[in-house]
């Protein structure tokens, strides 16, 4: 029976060791909550570290662990102290984290934190590997393993991987700093589905991935190999009913019932009864604007002098990563920060700043919530911050107001919150007055929209929605146009080749037979193609052409000794036997000169671009330019062309990274079709990459064996992945 392992850094189970005893308890928190849906039954398993080094672990107890992990449908992978070090305080939180959130001046790019960092994702794809089977599916969390569905998916390459990002993806322009990067996006491309908190780090993973890799991207899909990778945007939820249900019972609680620290907040209240409560939680990260809060705190109070001992700030820090070096610094300038200006403007009955440096325990965090007016959070760069989202839940009368970051990812779902630029000290004033003083009324009608929107789409409808979409992807909707050209269906065409009288193949170069290079001059044949070729050619009853957009020249100088057949620049020039190349079809080249000066100036206002001419065609290739501003220049070049071309006898051909501008009664359809007619041939191929080779496809008879190269709607047949599928394709008919 098929089941569900999720992968995560850590295990949602704490383990305890005491006494020589071991306890383990059920954690508590966003994921470990959210995935309650997806991790149930026998059905799921979820691997990752225990929390416990080996150093920290006595050998006696290992089974205990193991059984006391299983109890929990867990399943641990061993680290060493040495390995946390590299892995999670190093490469993770030194050099990712950092980078993500845009501290581009945090990141540290050591060698030895990568090694370990692809060492530990190895151990981790090592333990899924040991105990999952072919049919499971696979879901793997955040940024400490994104080389994980790579390395399963070259040991699983039929199973489902799905992978979630819990924090922002990077602008192409920060990501490209990273020393492994295409290393790093490779690793997520082993995934099926990779999902993000927004569209925007969606659409910057696209960029970078168009850009860095130069893979195919449609919409939100991605086409590598014979593989397509769906993304797409999930906001994350929190478990709605837990926070909401905790605060009615708060709002039902006895004055002796309430905790002491709900008893010293409703002491503050009654003494202060006109003084607002402004909450500040997070973790002490230079990601969440903490520093930059308190101090437009204060350029607040100065503006606004008359809210002084009307207003108390209450930041609660939860202490994070201790031992890296920027987080102890950042704790040094808060604790500096908020010791002078309560030391400034602190009165005898009023401290401006209630400041707390640890975690508090649920009960406690719903105190907070409940009894602040206003919660105040101004992540300079967040993945979602799911606290605003608790706060709202907790709501019950639908009064307070949420003062949120822009450049949090929650701030997309929570428009009706008052959305700020942390950065900017006069608006965060301005708008914590209008806090202050909103109507109840207004207050009501914002939260109402929140809330209803936070308790349809909370954790567990997160979870699921991922896993459909998964399982969408894994069932195979997408649709081909052609079948893949399988194993069997090989063999087939294979037996019907041998058998055959007379054959005739149509074989494309460029991305058919060879990759594509930058410089097209080097993507020269080698000697393993010149065998294959030589081979393929040799038999009496086997007629071969290659047939490319290629110029006469280079075909001349690579092809010509070797007594090839050729037809080049989709279909102007042919050469049999070895012989010279001669006109297949009269052409018109008057129009060259009108149209080359308007190419040249796209090639000056397009980097990386460069015009090939032909004898009798004009081919601009952007294959060496900025994807996006590549793609943007052709869509516009090809409207200036087709305006110009008007009715003349000449058109455009959109292939793959290059236009090129013809005469119209020239392609490869009416040049095969032609050699097509000179024999009685009981067996045709064709195989080609690109929208050139369509027409060859599409005129060729339904009997022909017509292969596309490359996942892409397509007339042929069948497709194959790429150029190496290609020469086995050969190989097996040679």
């Amino acid at each position: 029976m098929s089941k569900t392992i999720i992968i995560s850094n850590r295990l949602p189970v704490q383990l305890q060791i005491s006494d020589g005893g071991l306890t383990a308890i059920p954690s508590v928190g966003g994921l470990a909550t959210g995935m309650k849906s997806v991790h149930s039954g026998g059905k799921s398993l979820w691997v990752g570290w225990s929390g416990l080094t080996d150093e920290d672990t006595p050998e006696e107890l290992e089974k205990d662990i193991d059984r006391a992990l299983k109890e929990h449908g867990c399943a641990k992978v061993k680290l060493t102290a040495k390995e946390i070090e590299g892995f999670y305080f190093g490469f993770s939180n030194r050099t990712i984290w950092p980078l993500f959130h845009y501290f581009l001046e945090y990141s540290e790019f050591e060698l030895e934190f990568w090694n370990i960092y692809k060492a530990v994702n190895q151990k981790f794809a090592d333990a899924i590997i040991e105990k999952s089977d072919e049919n499971d599916t696979i879901w793997v969390h955040d940024y400490q393993l994104m080389l994980v569905p790579q390395m399963v998916r070259e040991k699983r390459p039929n199973t489902s991987i799905g992978f979630f990002l819990h924090i922002p993806f990077p602008s192409y322009e920060i990501f490209r700093t990273l020393p492994w990067r295409e290393e790093i996006l490779e690793g997520l491309l082993g995934s099926d589905l990779i999902g993000f908190h927004t569209y925007d780090y969606e659409r910057h993973f696209l960029s970078s991935v168009r850009r860095l890799l130069g893979l195919d991207v449609s919409f939100n899909d991605i086409y590598q190999d014979n593989r397509v990778i769906k993304v797409d945007s999930f906001p994350m939820g929190i478990d709605y009913k837990k926070f909401r249900d905790a605060a009615v019972a708060h709002g039902k609680h006895k004055k002796e019932e309430r905790t002491d620290f709900q008893k010293r907040l409703d002491s503050h209240k009654a003494s202060a009864p006109d003084t607002k409560l402004i909450l500040s939680i997070d973790r002490l990260d230079y990601s969440k604007g903490i520093a930059k809060r308190i101090n437009a705190f204060e350029y607040f109070l100065n503006k606004y002098p008359e809210y002084k001992e009307k207003v108390r700030l209450i930041i609660l820090a939860v202490p994070s990563r201790s031992n890296v070096p920027q987080y102890q610094l950042l704790k040094k300038e808060i604790d500096e920060l908020v010791g002078r200006i309560n030391g400034e403007l602190s009165t005898v009955n009023w401290t401006p700043i209630w400041y707390f440096y640890r975690s508090l325990p649920f009960e406690n965090l719903i105190d907070l919530y409940t009894s602040s007016d206003i919660a105040w959070l101004t992540p300079l760069r967040d993945g979602m911050n799911l606290v605003a989202k608790e706060y709202i839940a907790t709501r019950t009368d639908k009064t307070g107001v949420l003062i949120l970051s822009e450049m949090a990812g929650s701030a997309y779902e929570m428009n009706e919150a008052l959305l700020i630029n942390p950065n900017n000290f006069e608006q965060q004033a301005d708008t914590l007055k209008k806090a202050i003083t909103m109507p109840r009324e207004e207050q009501i009608a914002r939260n109402m929209f929140l809330q209803n929107r936070l308790e349809r789409y909370n954790v567990e409808v997160w979870a699921n929605e991922f896993m459909n979409a998964l399982n969408r992807k894994s069932d195979g909707n997408i649709s081909y146009v052609s079948q893949k050209m399988s194993d069997t269906i090989l063999n087939e065409i294979s037996k019907n080749f041998k058998n055959a009288k007379k054959r005739l193949l149509f074989l494309d170069y460029d991305g058919t037979l060879t990759g594509f290079h930058k410089d097209p001059q080097k993507a020269s044949p080698d000697d393993e193609l010149y065998e294959l070729l030589d081979t393929l050619n040799q038999p009496e009853n086997t007629t071969l052409f290659l047939i490319s957009g290629r110029d006469k020249q280079t075909f001349t100088r690579w092809f010509l000794h070797k007594k090839y057949n050729m037809i080049v620049e989709h279909g102007v020039w042919i050469s049999r036997d070895g012989e010279e190349f001669k006109l297949l079809e009269k052409v018109k080249d008057e129009w060259m000169e009108k149209i080359k000066p308007v190419l040249e100036s796209f090639v000056d206002r397009t980097p990386g671009s460069f015009i090939e001419e032909k004898n009798y065609s004009l081919a601009w290739h952007y294959r060496n330019t900025d994807p996006d501003f590549g793609a943007k220049r052709a869509t516009e070049l090809n409207t200036v062309l087709t305006s110009l071309i008007g009715n003349d006898d000449i058109s455009v051909l959109n292939g793959n990274k290059v236009m090129e501008v013809k005469s119209s009664n020239v392609n490869k359809g009416r040049a095969s079709v032609r050699i097509l007619g000179e024999a009685d041939y009981d067996f045709v191929m064709a195989i080609g990459d690109d929208w050139t080779d369509e027409f060859m496809f599409q005129e060729l008879p339904d009997s022909a064996v017509t292969v596309k190269v490359g996942l892409k709607k397509t007339q042929a047949r069948f497709h194959v992945e790429n150029t190496k599928r290609v020469r086995t394709l050969l190989k097996k008919l040679a």
